[in-house]
């Protein structure tokens, strides 16, 4: 069985106010994204996870995820589309690379087609 973790900022610590994302982004909105993915991703026959981070925990939070063996990490647009998050887009991508090497990275370009971007790189 494949597995596959979903990287993101945890819904409650989203800055919806960020001019970058979308106008009718709630944190609502992103939690419900995250459980359509992670649904998505099980109806594929995967093992799939969601590593929930805060800004002030990120490097912990993705090595304690990264412990156990994944696939692919499929790194979510709340961490690297905001301009504002580009030093955290960095922490993350690099601790993947470090604590999981090998291991093949996808981004999205929304929640719903988080499952497409680790598909690509699961064949």
């Amino acid at each position: 069985m494949k597995r596959v973790l979903l990287i993101g900022i945890h819904p409650d610590a989203v800055d919806t106010s960020d001019p970058s994302l979308p106008a009718e982004l709630t944190n609502e909105k992103i939690a419900v994204g995250i459980r359509l993915t992670l649904s998505d991703m099980q109806s594929r026959g995967w093992d799939a996870g969601f590593c929930a981070l805060l800004p002030a925990t990120a490097q912990a939070d993705v090595e304690a995820s990264l412990a156990e063996h994944w696939d692919c990490v499929v790194i979510g647009g709340g961490i690297r589309i905001p301009p504002s998050n580009l030093k955290l887009f960095e922490l993350v991508v690099n601790t993947v690379i470090r604590v999981a090497p090998g291991t093949a990275i996808a981004f999205n370009t929304s929640p719903e087609n988080s499952a497409d971007a680790a598909e690509r790189w699961l064949r």
